[in-house]
């Protein structure tokens, strides 16, 4: 898939007009049509006026290649982490309207779960040996203030899953390192939670998480792998565009002297 057509026809084009001569010269033609100036981003000539004019060292950062595509993939990684937090939050929601009305929920809960054997029975779930079960069970025992703290604990985790969301979305520096960081350390327990049982959900989220590690760390460069930030800045540089072009008018300009 080619990632700068696909982003250029969902956004449309990204055209800027330098006002330096000589590389406005690179990015601009004239057809029967009218003028064309190239995308920054995909490369394509596109009729029309610019979408921006200005200095060239005014120009937008635009992605292209594999950069967008890296870009992308954050963003899919940062969606999945809003989805992590907003379960996270119902969870933490709920825990304190148990703290306010425990015997109302215990009740309800006792009528409830001979339906719920019911079920389990014709689809083959043993309710007796389910952690889900024992979690609500246990929490019908537990103090209020002990149900506020588990609450606080809960949403701190939802809002570091938020965290991570924002510096991925936007394609921050500290974003990733702090995605790393905070990824890594629940990785121990997702591994020990699959000690106990292998499910498709542990085991895909412990999939995601170790793939989005190992993806960033390398991809992005961070603690000094694969040539560390100065390699990333450089490597975000020349794949501009407008920089190309620039060296090829300097090369131009140092061929006629």
């Amino acid at each position: 898939m080619d990632f700068s057509l696909w982003t250029c026809a969902t956004r449309g084009h990204e055209t800027y007009a330098p006002d330096e001569p000589e590389l406005a010269a690179r990015l601009h033609v004239t057809t029967p049509a009218g003028e064309s100036w190239r995308c920054l981003r995909c490369g394509d000539f596109v009729p029309g006026e610019p979408r921006r004019t200005g200095p060239a060292d005014n120009a937008p950062e635009v992605p292209r290649g594999h950069l967008l595509r890296d870009r992308i993939i954050m963003r899919l990684l940062a969606a999945e982490r809003v989805l992590r937090a907003l379960v996270l939050i119902l969870v933490g929601a709920g825990v304190l309207k148990l703290r306010g009305s425990q015997e109302h929920w215990r009740d309800k809960w006792g009528e409830e779960l001979p339906l719920i054997r019911q079920l389990a029975d014709q689809i083959g779930w043993d309710p007796d040996h389910s952690k889900i079960v024992h979690w609500i069970d246990t929490a019908f025992t537990l103090s209020p203030t002990t149900l506020t703290w588990v609450a606080v604990g809960i949403f701190a985790y939802a809002a570091i899953q938020l965290t991570e969301a924002v510096g991925l979305w936007l394609v921050k520096r500290w974003g990733e390192y702090f995605a790393v960081i905070a990824t890594s350390l629940f990785l121990p327990f997702e591994i020990y939670e699959l000690t106990e049982k292998v499910t498709v959900i542990r085991a895909g989220a412990l999939l995601i998480n170790l793939a989005a590690v190992i993806w960033l760390l390398w991809s992005k460069r961070l603690f000094g792998l694969n040539g560390g930030a100065k390699a990333y800045y450089a490597e975000h540089h020349t794949e501009s565009l407008l920089t190309v072009e620039r060296s090829a008018v300097a090369a131009d300009a140092a061929g006629t002297t």
